[in-house]
Formats: C-alpha cells, sequence, structure tokens
C-alpha cells in the first residue's frame, strides 16, 4: 500500500463513493443529472466556459435551478472564459445566477495577455452531497461529435464526507477573491454519511503556502511505489527532484509508464515533454503518445491502491502558478477501473516511444540542455512576478439594456 497518511494538513476522508467519468458525454450527464436534482445550492468552479451547446444547456440548466430558489454560484477564469453575450449573462443574472469572473482584464488588440495565475480549477457541488472534480471544462470540444479535435479527458463524481471539503473549499473561495488561500479542512473525522468504501483526500493548491501541495503528493507516492506507476498528463514538463523520482522508481525495478498527447491542442507541449524522453528511456521510463486526439487527461495510479483525478498538470504553470485542485484516493476498484482504461489507451489508441529511436543529441546540448530546460522551468514563476497578476474576482454583469435569453447558437 502507498504510504502518504504522514501529516499534510489535507485529511483522508473514510466512508466515500468515488466513480471515474471519461470524456464529456460521461462527465455532462452527471454534472446535469446534480444540477438538475440540486434543492438548495450549487457551486461550479471552471477554466472555460463557451456559449456552445454545452454552455448553453448549461445555462438552461442553472437558471431553471434558479428559478425554484436554488442559490447557484458559478466561477470562471478571465482568460479562459474571457466573453460572454450580453444575453447569456443577462438570463442568468435575471434568474439570480451569480456569475464571478477570476482576475477579468480587457483584451489589448483583440489579444489575451494575462496567462500566468489563472484559476484552473474544475470543481462542482450540489446541495453539499455531490462533487465532480476533474479536468473537463465546460465547452463542446470534449464531447466526441465536436471532430477530430475533441479532447480526452477524465473526472470523478464524488459523494461521501469528503464533499464537506470540497464545499468549504469552494464557499472559502467566494470570499477571497477566488483563491481560496484561507480555507482550512474541517478538524477530525467528518461528520457525513458514508457513502461507500474508498478514502478520498481533497488538494488544492495556491500561491501561498500550498504552493508545491499536489506535487508533495505525488511524489510521496512515486517514492513510495512498489510495482507499478502510470501516468497520463496532457502537460509534462516537471522539475528535475520529479524526473528525479520517476527515474529511481524505474531503476529499483517499478515498471513507470507515461502517457503523453501525440496530437497536442499545443505543439510546444509536445517539444517540452519529447524534450525529456532521452533522460526518462535511459532509466527504463516507458513512455506512449496518445494520437487520436488531443490529450487533456491530468491522472494517475500507482500500485493497487492509489490514484489521483484533478486539474493539475505536470508543467510550470499548473505546479508553479495557476490554482488547481485534485483528488487523490485510496481504493482498489476505482484504481482498477482507472488502470483498465489507461491500459485501453495504451494498447490501442497510443504509439509506444522507442527507446532506440530517441536521439541521443550532440556534446553541445549534452551542456546546453540542462541550461534549456531550468530557463524553461523557471520562466513562468519568473513572469508571474509581475504585479498585473494580483489575483481579484468580480460579478459579470451584463449591461442595464441586455435582454434575458440565451446566447445565439
Amino acid at each position: 500500500m502507498v504510504n502518504t497518511a504522514r501529516a499534510t494538513g489535507f485529511p483522508w476522508r473514510d466512508g466515500n463513493r468515488v466513480a471515474l467519468l471519461e470524456n464529456g458525454e460521461e462527465f455532462f450527464a452527471r454534472a446535469f443529472a446534480a444540477i438538475d436534482a440540486a434543492q438548495r445550492e450549487i457551486l461550479i468552479e471552471t477554466f472555460i466556459l463557451f456559449e456552445d451547446k454545452i454552455g448553453l444547456e448549461l445555462h438552461r440548466r442553472l437558471v431553471a435551478a434558479a428559478r425554484r430558489g436554488v442559490r447557484v454560484e458559478v466561477t470562471v477564469d478571465g482568460y479562459g472564459s474571457p466573453q460572454f453575450s450580453p444575453e447569456y449573462l443577462a438570463g442568468l443574472s435575471d434568474a439570480g445566477v451569480r456569475m464571478h469572473v477570476f482576475d477579468p482584464h480587457p483584451r489589448w488588440f483583440g489579444m489575451r495577455l494575462h496567462v500566468f495565475r489563472r484559476m484552473h480549477r474544475k470543481l462542482l457541488v450540489a446541495d453539499e452531497r455531490i462533487a465532480l472534480v476533474g479536468g473537463i471544462n465546460f465547452s463542446a470540444d470534449h464531447v466526441l461529435d465536436f471532430g477530430p479535435t475533441a479532447k480526452q479527458d477524465y473526472a470523478v463524481e464524488l459523494e461521501g464526507p469528503v464533499v464537506a471539503d470540497i464545499h468549504g473549499f469552494l464557499r472559502e473561495a467566494l470570499v477571497s477573491q477566488g483563491t481560496g488561500n484561507s480555507w482550512r479542512p474541517a478538524g477530525g473525522s467528518a461528520t457525513a454519511s458514508p457513502a461507500g468504501s474508498a478514502e478520498v483526500m481533497f488538494v488544492p493548491r495556491d500561491n501561498h503556502r500550498r504552493h508545491n501541495s499536489i506535487e508533495r503528493e505525488y511524489r510521496r507516492a512515486i517514492r513510495a511505489a512498489r510495482h507499478e506507476i502510470v501516468l497520463a498528463n496532457a502537460y509534462f514538463f516537471p522539475g528535475y527532484g520529479f524526473l528525479r523520482d520517476l527515474r529511481h522508481a524505474a531503476r529499483r525495478g517499478v515498471k513507470v509508464s507515461l502517457i503523453f498527447q501525440g496530437e497536442p491542442d499545443m505543439q510546444v507541449a509536445l517539444s517540452a515533454a519529447r524534450s525529456l524522453y532521452r533522460h526518462l528511456v535511459d532509466a527504463g521510463v516507458h513512455i506512449h503518445e496518445y494520437c487520436e486526439r488531443p490529450f487533456h487527461g491530468k491522472v494517475a495510479l500507482i500500485d493497487d491502491d492509489w490514484a489521483t483525478v484533478g486539474s493539475s498538470n505536470l508543467d510550470p504553470l499548473s505546479l508553479s502558478l495557476n490554482l488547481e485542485a485534485n483528488v487523490f484516493t485510496r481504493d482498489a476498484a476505482f484504481v482498477a477501473d482507472l488502470r483498465s482504461r489507461l491500459q485501453d489507451l495504451m494498447q490501442h489508441h497510443c504509439q509506444a516511444v522507442d527507446s532506440a529511436q530517441v536521439p541521443r543529441g550532440s556534446f553541445w546540448q549534452a551542456v546546453t540542455r540542462p541550461l534549456l530546460f531550468h530557463c524553461l522551468r523557471r520562466f513562468p514563476a519568473w513572469a508571474g512576478w509581475l504585479p498585473a497578476h494580483t489575483p481579484k474576482m468580480a460579478l459579470a454583469k451584463p449591461p442595464p439594456d441586455a435582454e434575458p435569453g440565451n446566447a445565439p447558437t
């Protein structure tokens, strides 16, 4: 068993039900069902909300919930969700839905420039009973009929004591400029009734005392791994310590398998990951590239009893700058389900990287690559020092003359 039980500030909660959701087809069905069933409160955070068919369906269901008396609070990121039509906002506002925008900024010459220190979390809690956590945004590019650029991604549905932690965090984020920095999990055992047998820990990342919280949990589990590690992550460019832990695990006999994008939505992400391939395969790490569609997942499993799903990539933006949230799970059935799906991905939908074909590079590349690595790894943090990234949150309000209703499709 992977032992990460030493004090972390984040409690493991017993008695939870946890279900893996793959892609938008599974995620949106459960998210919309939770919204429709809510009687008291709906809290949502998402990096991206677009006025496409998913965003319009969410709009319709949130308006209906608010009109039956449910408190509805939605937080979106000002970079990921940069613009809404007056009609879209008016429909929400007229029904009583409160739409918050994290770190809003006007476009400069039509461009979005404030890319660093974003609110990247994807969380939903309904009636403090059901929670959804993962990497899936409210946008149509997460469903297959979007076409060849539809994303492959994952989330989890949770029920049980850990939901109170996620709910408390979301409530605190609403009164702390969206950061949630001041949130503290309740001490002792949660009082909610058990709903299953899974142990679950909710871990947010911020830019204060929890700046390395998610990376720390990954690395503890990797160092404790006995026979298997599978990491599937869209954007992979972690620090030297993380890479060292993976290499050490492989060299002590742990089978380490990594799944990255082979058809990336941003070419720089694949180029950055590929720059690490030689360093990894020399230690015996197995690398697979998912080549059917853009891979957007942020999941991992270790041995038979540890897994994580969330919003955090393993790159400088997620590990050093963005506001993120993952759940960590100890449950053999959940790990088996995730393993089955990832094995199917590797066997039938990925291209294995042949270590013999990974270039070793020249002498000068061996000299300059470490310098380039550290510059790329630190650049977002250096850029993040700019004062423009001070966290703030504002209510999104329609123009005074906007008519309630859906945005045009």
